[in-house]
């Protein structure tokens, strides 16, 4: 095993915390102590382009590719990424397969004045980056108008603060990282919105061939967010997701049964198809596959009519 290890991420506030959250559950779980390991700090396209929606440009890869490419080159032993940023389709050589226990996945909305989005003033403006939070907050309030926001969460409070929205959509695990819960005006259930595939989780990547990491993070999987992440990936992989693709997914877990929901939006927001199916805990990855080809072919059959 290596006497030094080198963790690469994104060089946001939030990133690196998850980065830090990843390197102290290593020194728990092994003998490397806080010199053994360091972080590397990881310029992203995603970072770099601030005002065009991501699935414009290339995707959500934007943010994981510079951070992979880095991986393959060896010049860091692991990666680290927020799941829901990560392309369903895992790049050649490489392996993400281990997962620290999940956060809350629900999404939150901070609002100027603080008050309840359903009493935002009418043709409100929320910002967001994603189309399918925009598809899910038109389903709940018709009349507000959304637009695009990029940047990190700071960046988006602060335009918030500015004028420039009503209101912004951003994920409750984020917030929490970094100790903003203050800010939040309102926490949307799961029922109201379902969030992204892997929202709340932090993914942990190594190189496929590289069997002392390997060995090394089954001591940090969390067993039960592994297999959540699974099943809900296996639905992205067979809708092939990515940025442009509208879909919310989310999975629960009681006792020896797994429960996954999902829902797929057309490219313009006007139709959605939804599935949700239980099965024995130890059938997760082909519950993801089922969902999958069930919300494949709902989707087909409407188009072809």
């Amino acid at each position: 095993m290596k006497k030094k290890i080198t963790i690469g991420s994104r060089g946001s506030k939030l990133a690196l915390l998850y980065a830090q959250k990843v390197k102290e559950k290593i020194i728990e779980a092994t003998n490397f102590t806080d010199q053994d390991i360091n972080i590397e700090k990881i310029s992203t396209k995603g970072d770099d382009i601030q005002d065009t929606r991501l699935s414009d440009v290339g995707g959500k890869g934007l943010f994981s590719s510079s951070i992979e490419q880095e991986l393959q080159k060896n010049n860091i032993d692991i990666a680290v990424h927020a799941l829901k940023d990560m392309p369903a389709i895992e790049t050649k050589g490489l392996l993400t397969d281990t997962f620290l226990e999940r956060t809350d996945a629900r999404e939150i909305v901070i609002i100027n004045g603080n008050k309840k989005f359903k009493d935002l003033k009418k043709n409100a403006v929320i910002g967001t980056s994603s189309y399918r939070r925009q598809f899910q907050i038109k389903k709940i309030r018709p009349d507000v108008n959304c637009k695009l926001i990029r940047g990190n969460v700071d960046t988006r409070i602060k335009k918030l603060a500015d004028g420039e929205y009503d209101a912004i959509i951003l994920s409750y695990a984020g917030i929490k990282y970094l100790e903003l819960e203050d800010k939040i005006s309102e926490i949307f259930s799961i029922d109201e919105i379902i969030p992204s595939a892997g929202q709340g989780i932090i993914a942990i990547q190594c190189r496929k061939n590289d069997g002392d990491i390997i060995s090394m993070l089954k001591k940090i999987n969390h067993k039960e967010t592994y297999k959540r992440a699974h099943a809900e990936r296996n639905i992205l992989k067979i809708l092939e997701g990515d940025c442009e693709t509208a879909v919310g997914i989310h999975s629960k877990i009681d006792e020896n049964k797994i429960t996954v929901e999902a829902e797929l939006f057309s490219l313009d927001g006007s139709q959605r198809f939804y599935e949700k199916k239980s099965d024995k805990l130890e059938n997760f990855r082909e519950l993801g596959n089922e969902i999958g080809q069930i919300l494949k072919i709902k989707s087909n059959n409407t188009y072809k009519r």
